[in-house]
């Protein structure tokens, strides 16, 4: 994309704030901007989204949620990556999850083809260029746990052909590929037999291999294995929580930049933030206020409470700038080829930071970066153009062999 003329030897940091956000702003716009990982179909499904004409205005516009089209279109948001999630409790199911990837697959493309103006599919980098100049928001997908390939490696190329371009090895607990990060059973010290032949099939196949939520053991097997570059489509940096396995530490992020890969920094607060991490108590107390209300955090009559809860306990959210700490750590561990944003909007619930609490505030977090002294060219490879990379390898990888 256009670099709408700016120059390296351009000072923002030494803007006035109102100038710097028109400028952070106008990058958003100017530049594609793609998210690893948005929870939109699971949040449709969970209130019982049905394609018809009074529930298909919901992806377009909504008070619900972190993301619709709306909101995207003025955050600058052209690609984000549809989450589709298999909760761990569907590994028991016979068909280990496969005909809930099938539906929520189907209810993306319901959308599509309901909104043909406004939503396009994206199979590569191309698709979402061309997508972008059509103004129109790209919806690829991810699927987040893949235990939906079951035992059977035809399942990946299966799930290619309708759509999937990454898939998360494993989510909440060990499954038969992989070990996980929040499990500490251990089942395969690491990939299973069977999970090292499904990296190799993703490689053959051109699905990215998403290592996000697996064990330390699984990443570094996977890396060993791997003949194409892997994303962690939304993780952040254990350096800033420490203890928290979910995280990357800070040898798996060099690691991850030698394998020519990019980490997508989540915005989940438990993510960004030791001291936000140790606030559950504070968040159940929250839910337990509105439950005895009969209220979710998602209906519009909570908003009242929330917003009062919050200024209450400042301490519960991390904050923007926490955002912009985990990308540079990233960009000083392993260069700023390898950092991008997986926001998990939708599946992170009200723990989201300050500034950056729906798809409509990314030009915040560019704003943030141009006072550091990031260069437009970094921020654009943050934007879109690291992940580009990796999408673009895997294809070329998977077109060899």
């Amino acid at each position: 994309m256009a670099s709408c003329g700016t120059k390296e030897t351009i000072n923002y940091a030494n803007m006035a704030d109102e100038q710097l956000k028109k400028v952070a702003d106008s990058l958003a716009h100017a530049y594609i901007i793609t998210d690893g990982h948005v929870d939109l179909p699971f949040r449709l499904k969970v209130k019982n989204f049905r394609l018809e004409q009074e529930f298909l205005g919901i992806p377009i516009s909504t008070t619900e949620g972190d993301f619709d089209f709306e909101r995207a279109k003025k955050g600058g948001l052209d690609a984000p990556f549809m989450s589709i999630y298999i909760p761990s409790r569907y590994q028991l199911q016979e068909d280990n999850g496969k005909a809930l990837a099938d539906t929520l697959i189907t209810m993306i493309d319901g959308i599509i083809t309901a909104h043909p103006d406004k939503f396009g599919k994206a199979g590569s980098p191309a698709d979402v260029e061309a997508n972008t100049k059509a103004g129109k928001v790209s919806l690829p997908m991810g699927m987040e746990n893949a235990a939906p390939v079951g035992n059977d490696l035809a399942n990946i190329q299966y799930f290619y052909d309708r759509g999937i371009r990454y898939m998360t090895l494993t989510h909440g607990k060990d499954n038969q590929i992989s070990d996980s990060s929040y499990d500490t059973t251990q089942t395969w010290k690491g990939l299973s037999p069977f999970g090292e032949e499904v990296v190799r099939e993703m490689n053959r196949v051109g699905v990215m291999v998403d290592i996000s939520h697996v064990s330390d053991s699984a990443f570094y097997d996977a890396l060993k294995i791997t003949k194409a570059p892997m994303i962690a489509s939304h993780s952040s940096c254990r350096y800033f929580t420490p203890g928290f396995q979910r995280n990357m530490s800070d040898d798996m992020i060099k690691e991850l930049g030698k394998n020519g890969g990019v980490i997508q920094i989540n915005f989940g607060a438990s993510f960004l933030d030791s001291v936000a991490r140790t606030n559950s108590k504070l968040l159940d107390s929250l839910e337990n206020i509105l439950a005895e209300k009969k209220l979710t955090s998602r209906d519009a009559e909570a908003q009242p409470i929330i917003d009062q809860f919050v200024k209450n306990h400042n301490e519960l959210f991390s904050d923007v700038e926490k955002v912009a700490d985990h990308i540079d750590r990233v960009k000083m561990l392993a260069g700023i080829d390898h950092v991008g944003i997986g926001s998990d909007y939708d599946g992170v619930g009200d723990s989201l930071p300050v500034g950056l609490k729906d798809v409509s505030q990314y030009p915040n977090l560019i704003f943030v970066l141009l006072k550091r002294g990031y260069t437009p060219e970094e921020i654009e490879k943050i934007c879109y153009k690291n992940v580009f990379r990796v999408w673009n390898k895997v294809i070329d990888v998977a077109s060899t062999n």
